[in-house]
């Protein structure tokens, strides 16, 4: 161990070193860059000026005698017009102050470094360095394996080696090399010394108490310490890449240590100090990725003590005090923003164009705080101080995220992390687990949390409502975009984890916390927008407020659900967003009709939850006069209303959505009482019957023809679609269940006793008469192929009716094809479809329909293959001479009227043709 800890922590100097050299690289070519610039700006009279750089002769550079403060605006200036310099000289006074005002300015064209510099001025001073703290390591194993000195003089000689290499680098970087420091930094002479005996002493230090044993735990860990504290400290002097190892030092430190009796509390303090030092000093020299490493190991040390350890409070409190160093310390409240200054911060920060570095000290605080913060709900009982440390350390980092100008991640880091926390404790995950792969749940998970969880999260909810109302308010005028970011926050994170606190720990019956916390909640986002609102928000931050609303909204449906039940909470569902739309008279803001569309939407979601709304025990079987009739039908008028009041609205898409909602709920209300009153009260998942299936096709076509006469009224996209999305559902029902599924010629059901009123005409005649007049009605205002698809249906459905009852004429009110046919039953058929034929043609000779024509030619085809193919070989003696003979008179008769259909249209008979024919032919 002896050995590897100076690898090991040369190492982790030389990886920090890789970004410091980066930037210094920058430097040396600004800087070159100066010294170019300044031969150009010299005037022929200056007085010349010599700069060292290098071991080399120096370089005059004429610089003309003027201030610094003028140099700084004339080379500013150097990008636009030509430089007229006068004759003078710089006095010596004023070159540093030239060298930081132009080392601000990056340009690409400086020179680039020359192999000998790369070299021999940097690579051979790190190289030496290394060989520094290698040659102690190797002196002190050589002295040990030769048994030259006691263990006593090694560790004493090692540790004065280690002061001596410290000494040294302070010497060379006050007194051996004062000029090339500004050019040759990158070297890092006195800082490689510096680093070699840092290296030196930890070793001296952990070799005397953890090989020798000559110090015992406690004095070691004060002497490791102290040393990294130092190292820490001479960093201020010789750069960041020495703090990163002081820093690495300091907490590699308590793993060096070895004692019977750890104390926790001692070394997240000691954890704690190192890591408010190493912020201490990023805000002196601006450092960036010291103060980022030393988040992550102090979060890392927390996941450390939370694995072997059930005591929480100290690692919280140190977790908490790095939030507050971050917040107070470094970066502090105003932070580093990346936008210039004057400009807002907006999302395209988010994007990825924040500056790394303060992007990576947030990304790493809030990593370095949830994730422990998360092991800590297991740490512990389901209602314990862990639960409390979640809850504090969440709302601390939110808070601190929310406080510093130009820091969104930590608080939305924060939401995310309350959000998974709550999942987690509520059990979801749990038991999403039982219903996908059917294991890891116990009921005793949700069961054994009580108030105390419930009222954390409800504190949560309230915490992040709070902060995010405030971001609204202090960013919705200056940064509307980024503000609307902290709406989503605030309209969403407060809501959800009241909910799950509900669903997992309320009272079913009427919850009165969860209750008034929704509505509180709810009546605190409402007076937000109206705040806003009055701040002039609007337009800006129309998108913010929407949001809000829509939050308002749920907050107050989650009350609802918290203090009734039943039919009465989807009667005020409907009536909460009615009344939001109609608050569109006072306020024309373009979120409240879209709160209408979400309670129809809720409503819709509690049909499909619990279509009896009451429950199948609580529900009347008194038909039309129950629950169900102002369960869907005021939902339904509601909707049906709010499409009326939103009819000249400007948001196009709003209005076709309530148009399509309203279309919906009132054809749900109807069939539901029809399914309701057909089943005897009963409302369950067996199948219709084809009566019922009837009045719902009924239904639907009706409802085509209702939306296709309101799109005639006032054109719509709902309206023009709804109608033929409508007809084309009826089409499928007749297709797959009319003559499928429900019909009695498969299913058996009774047709009824009553000769011509019977389930045949309800399931058959009366849909194909609706089908045929939504086409007669369609055939002017839809397209071609679907008023002819309507056609069809509905002569496919004349046909059928004629059909089976031609069968139920002669197999009475039982149909069912296991019943055979009879000869005269089989005659019938042919006399039957001939008429049908002749009736359809007729038809469409009177209404100029070819649709019918093309029908009626169809089913005088079948009838024709029928008697060739069935009657030939079923009949015998007189009715198969009848078929023949009366199918040959009637195609003879079709075709005569053809003949006089086609010389109607022509608009001449055949012996006018033949009277203006030529007679020279």
């Amino acid at each position: 161990m002896f050995e590897l800890l100076p690898l090991i922590l040369i190492g982790v100097l030389f990886v920090i070193n890789r970004g410091a050299a980066k930037r210094i690289d920058r430097l040396e070519k600004e800087l070159g860059e100066v010294r170019e610039r300044l031969l150009k700006v010299s005037g022929a009279t200056a007085t010349p000026s010599a700069i060292q750089v290098g071991p080399e002769e120096p370089v005059e550079i004429v610089l003309p005698e003027t201030s610094a403060e003028t140099l700084v605006a004339e080379e500013a200036a150097l990008d636009g017009a030509p430089y007229q310099s006068a004759p003078a000289s710089l006095p010596e006074e004023n070159a540093a102050a030239l060298t930081t005002a132009a080392s601000s300015r990056a340009t690409a064209a400086a020179p680039a470094e020359s192999l000998e510099n790369l070299l021999g001025t940097r690579w051979a001073v790190w190289a030496g360095g290394l060989a520094l703290a290698l040659g102690g390591v190797f002196l002190v194993r050589y002295s040990i394996e030769s048994g030259l000195l006691g263990p006593g003089v090694r560790l004493t000689l090692a540790a004065l080696f280690g002061l001596l290499l410290i000494a040294a680098g302070e010497l060379v970087r006050r007194k051996a090399l004062p000029k090339a420091e500004a050019l040759y930094a990158n070297a890092m002479v006195p800082g490689i010394l510096t680093a070699a005996g840092a290296v030196s002493l930890f070793g001296a230090i952990y070799a005397a108490h953890g090989i020798y044993e000559f110090i015992g735990p406690t004095l070691a860990f004060l002497l490791l310490g102290l040393t990294a504290f130092g190292v820490l400290g001479l960093s201020l002097l010789h750069g960041q890449a020495l703090a990163g190892l002081g820093l690495v030092g300091s907490m590699l430190t308590p793993l060096l240590i070895s004692t019977t009796a750890p104390s926790l509390w001692t070394l997240f303090i000691y954890l704690t100090v190192a890591q408010i030092a190493t912020a201490l000093a990023s805000r002196i020299k601006g450092w960036l990725i010291v103060p980022a490493i030393a988040q992550v190991l102090l979060g890392l040390w927390a996941l450390v003590a939370l694995i072997d350890s059930a005591e929480i409070t100290p690692i919280a409190l140190s977790l908490i005090a790095m939030i507050a160093a971050w917040m107070l310390i470094w970066p502090g409240v105003k932070g580093e923003d990346p936008a210039e200054p004057g400009t807002p911060l907006s999302l395209d920060a988010l994007g990825g164009r924040m500056a790394w570095g303060p992007l990576a000290l947030d990304i790493t605080l809030s990593l370095a705080i949830l994730i422990p913060a998360l092991v800590m709900l297991d740490s512990g009982p389901a209602v314990s101080l862990p639960l409390f440390a979640f809850a504090a350390l969440v709302a601390a980092l939110a808070a601190a995220g929310s406080a510093r100008h130009g820091a969104f991640w930590p608080t939305a880091l924060a939401a995310v992390g309350a959000l998974i926390g709550a999942v987690v404790k509520s059990g979801l995950i749990a038991q999403a687990q039982v219903l996908l792969l059917g294991f890891g749940w116990e009921e005793t998970t949700v069961v054994s949390l009580g108030g105390p969880v419930m009222l954390i999260f409800l504190v949560l909810a309230a915490v992040f409502a709070f902060i995010g109302l405030a971001q609204n308010r202090r960013r919705f005028a200056d940064d509307p975009l980024f503000a609307t970011v902290w709406a989503v926050i605030v309209a969403v994170l407060p809501v959800t984890l009241a909910t799950i606190s509900f669903l997992f720990y309320g009272t079913y019956a009427r919850d009165w916390v969860h209750g008034l916390f929704a509505l509180g909640l709810g009546s605190v986002l409402l007076a937000a927008c109206e705040y806003l609102y009055r701040q002039g928000a609007l337009p800006a931050f129309r998108r913010g407020v929407d949001i809000l609303l829509l939050g308002s909204f749920f907050a107050f449906v989650l009350a609802l659900h918290c203090l009734t039940d039943g039919v009465v909470t989807t009667i005020l569902l409907a009536l909460i967003g009615f009344t939001y739309l109609m608050a569109t008279r006072k306020r024309e803001w373009s979120g409240l009709p879209w709160v209408m569309v979400a309670a129809l939407v809720g409503v819709l979601f509690r049909i499909f939850w619990d279509p009896t709304l009451v429950g199948p025990d609580a529900l009347s079987r008194t038909p039309v006069f129950n629950p169900l009739l102002p369960g869907y039908g005021i939902p339904a008028l509601l909707a049906l209303l709010s499409a009326y009041q939103m009819r000249n609205w400007p948001g196009l898409r709003v209005r076709n959505a309530l148009q399509g909602l309203a279309s919906l709920l009132g054809l749900l209300a109807v069939a539901i009482l029809v399914r309701h009153a057909m089943n005897g009260g009963v409302l369950d998942a067996s199948a219709p019957t084809l009566g019922e299936q009837s009045i719902y096709t009924l239904l639907v076509v009706g409802l085509s023809g209702i939306l296709m006469t309101l799109d005639l009224k006032s054109p719509s996209f709902v309206f023009l679609y709804g109608s033929m999305v409508a007809g084309s559902l009826a089409i499928a029902q007749t297709i797959s269940l009319h003559l499928g599924a429900l019909n009695p010629y498969f299913s058996g059901e009774s047709t009824g006793s009553w000769p011509l009123i019977n389930l045949l005409l309800i399931g058959y005649l009366l849909p194909g008469l609706a089908y045929a007049g939504l086409a007669f009605y369609a055939r002017d205002k839809r397209p071609l192929p679907y008023v002819i698809l309507l056609a069809l249906s509905g002569a496919l459905l004349g046909f059928a009716w004629v059909t089976l009852s031609v069968r139920r004429f002669w197999q009475g009110e039982f149909i069912a094809y296991w019943k055979g046919f009879e000869q005269a039953e089989t005659y019938s058929y042919s006399v039957a479809w001939l008429a049908i034929g002749v009736g359809l043609l007729a038809l469409g000779s009177r209404f100029d329909a070819r649709s019918l024509r093309i029908a009626s030619a169809v089913i005088v085809i079948l009838t024709v293959a029928k008697v060739f193919l069935i009657d030939m070989a079923n009949l015998e003696g007189v009715l198969r001479a009848l078929s023949f003979i009366g199918l040959g008179f009637v195609l003879i008769g079709i075709g005569l009227f053809y003949q006089r259909i086609l010389s109607g249209k022509s608009g001449r008979s055949p012996a006018v043709d033949e009277d203006e024919a030529p007679t020279g032919i």
